[in-house]
């Protein structure tokens, strides 16, 4: 089971704050939130790798993003030479700011160009080291069935499918019908991603990703707020500003909001203007 890329909510300090719970979930492995493969750009200086495993239990994989091969290549590298033996390319956001400039799910619009991008992966980290995640599609659910036989092509250690369209972002019901047939036509790992309704759809647990229900799950414990306050002290020794910290408590307390709980709070917790209101806003 796989920690799902969550931007500004998985990072970093934020596995190695809830490792325990991470751990005792089940999970296995982490995707880092993406980071933008730039040329020349050292990928080492960002805060997601530039500080080694934080969580010695789960494997960390980096998840990259961008359109130019070389720049990809050049990332790589500098990952393989800091003890990183996987890594994962984003050809999933569903953002239009990202996707129209045909980086993330933009890349599905784009087969010549998404084959440079695991011919680059595949070859510098290697068979079976190098995995890609997606959409079902950008405008339709069965745009990624046409896809498959190049992926297919690819020996990737996995494919991950979010099953709902980059213009769904994450709203609405899940197509899995669709996904079932992307498996029918898999020939590499597939993991699924994506709100799964367990009732009715049987997928083995080691080829989850989630992240979204985890997240919500830390709101539900009993100590929740003991975590959050262990986060707060975390991210002010990472962050140094105050303000920034309160956008980051901010957000993970965005996927609160609908526990019961929370409910009530969240309308003073979004106006918090500093962190003492914000803990005030929350009982801490």
């Amino acid at each position: 089971m796989i920690l799902a890329p969550l931007r500004g909510v998985t990072i970093r300090c934020f596995r190695a704050t809830f490792s325990h719970e991470i751990a005792e979930a089940g999970f296995t492995e982490a995707i880092t939130p993406f980071i933008t493969a730039n040329a020349g750009v050292n990928p080492l200086k960002d805060r997601e790798l530039g500080r080694g495993e934080e969580i010695p239990s789960i494997k960390v994989t980096p998840q990259f993003i961008g359109k130019d091969p070389d720049a990809l290549k050049f990332c790589l590298e500098k990952i393989r030479e800091k003890g990183y033996d996987t890594a994962d390319l984003n050809a999933g956001c569903p953002f239009p700011m990202v996707r129209n400039k045909g980086r993330g799910s933009g890349l599905l619009k784009n087969p010549k160009l998404l084959a440079e991008m695991m011919s680059v992966g595949v070859s510098i980290m290697g068979e079976g080291r190098f995995s890609v995640k997606t959409r079902l599609g950008i405008d339709s659910p069965n745009e990624l069935k046409a896809l498959m036989p190049l992926i297919n092509d690819f020996p990737l250690r996995y494919l991950t499918v979010h099953s709902r369209t980059a213009k769904e972002m994450y709203c609405g019901n899940v197509h899995l019908e669709e996904f079932k047939e992307i498996a029918s036509n898999a020939k590499v790992p597939l993991i699924y991603n994506g709100d799964a309704p367990i009732d009715d759809f049987d997928w083995p647990k080691e080829y989850l990703m989630i992240g979204r229900s985890f997240i919500r799950s830390l709101g539900e414990r009993e100590n929740s707020n003991e975590l959050v306050e262990k986060y707060i002290e975390n991210s002010l020794k990472e962050l140094g500003s105050p303000r920034a910290v309160l956008g980051r408590m901010k957000e993970l307390a965005s996927y609160w909001k609908e526990l019961p709980r929370y409910r009530r709070l969240w309308p003073i917790v979004k106006l918090a203007r500093t962190l003492d209101e914000f803990r005030i806003a929350l009982n801490l």
